[in-house]
């Protein structure tokens, strides 16, 4: 211990100078990212809880994900290259329709293509799909799914790549910073095939991003980039039996930190939380069932031998 306190006494002084210098440093957190393969696993645990506040059941999902960037696209071309779900307590089962899909995210400004898909998520994909023991999931799993995808490109691209308008990543070049991304406030939809109606939407609050600091994730330097999303909230309108109208409002928080490579710019690792607090009114039998979710999700982008290895488990 003597030790110690003489090695911090002799050269405290001259560390905490040059660590001073270099937290003043500014930094590029935009720069254009590497065209080398990249394989991420994205892990969901979705916790419900009773009115007594204890746990009553959790879902799980993982998804493996791999992007590489190839002649004629503007945007890696993205392969899922397995889904997996556990409900509750049931064994783990994979999503076989979804086994090495491909497809190309439409990542312009506001991220909404033609057909009012968010990021060009085909809809259709996730219509009737069913688990690997043929069972067909619910609205409820069959949206989860889906939502596996919008929130990666959520967090992979919208909040670590620069935007075209607005203030986003670009403008974080000192530790401290803090802005209010251009996502701020908007209201994206989230209707999906006949199970959730048109109408349905979620709305952001204000959403901000703060350069906390850096780290080493993977042994590579990285921009730790704080994101909270302000009060949200959501309506989803659905119809799961004829004249038989189901709304959902709810309120939402999600908040989390993103490890930015500073060499490749792209993500080493995302961790979120949120917190889903809803109301679910079924008229036709004067019905109202109260919700009380935590989601707890982290992407990992993993080496290739890895990423192998974790699928073949």
């Amino acid at each position: 211990m003597r030790i110690i306190v003489c090695l911090l006494f002799t050269f405290g002084v001259v560390e905490a100078f040059d660590l001073t210098n270099a937290l003043q440093n500014s930094f590029l957190l935009s720069g254009e990212r590497a065209s080398t393969n990249q394989y991420f696993v994205m892990e969901n645990t979705v916790i419900r809880y009773g009115t007594n506040g204890a746990r009553e059941s959790s879902d799980s999902y993982w998804l493996f994900l791999t992007a590489s960037f190839k002649a004629g696209h503007d945007n890696p071309v993205y392969i899922c290259r397995k889904f997996t779900i556990q409900i509750a307590k049931s064994t783990r089962k994979t999503v076989p329709s979804l086994q090495d899909w491909s497809y190309e995210p439409f990542l312009k400004d506001p991220g909404i293509d033609s057909q009012g898909q968010v990021f060009g998520i085909p809809h259709e994909k996730f219509s009737n799909i069913a688990d690997s023991d043929g069972q067909p999931l619910d609205v409820e799993h069959s949206y989860a799914v889906y939502n596996h995808f919008i929130d990666f490109h959520s967090f992979a691209d919208v909040f670590s790549r620069p935007t075209g308008e607005g203030n986003g990543i670009q403008n974080l070049t000192r530790i401290g910073d803090v802005v209010v991304h251009s996502a701020a406030f908007t209201t994206p939809p989230v209707n999906l095939g006949q199970g959730i109606k048109e109408g349905s939407f979620f709305q952001n609050g204000e959403i901000t991003l703060a350069f906390k600091g850096v780290s080493m994730i993977n042994e590579r330097p990285c921009a730790l980039v704080g994101f909270d999303s302000g009060a949200s909230s959501f309506k989803m309108i659905m119809e799961p039996m004829p004249s038989m109208p189901v709304e959902t409002n709810g309120s939402s928080h999600y908040f989390g930190d993103i490890f930015l490579d500073l060499d490749s710019f792209w993500v080493q690792k995302v961790t979120m939380t949120e917190f889903v607090l809803s109301e679910t009114a079924v008229s036709s039998m004067n019905m109202k069932i109260n919700g009380r979710i935590e989601r707890q999700l982290v992407v990992r982008n993993v080496p290739a031998a890895e990423f192998e290895a974790m699928l073949a488990e």
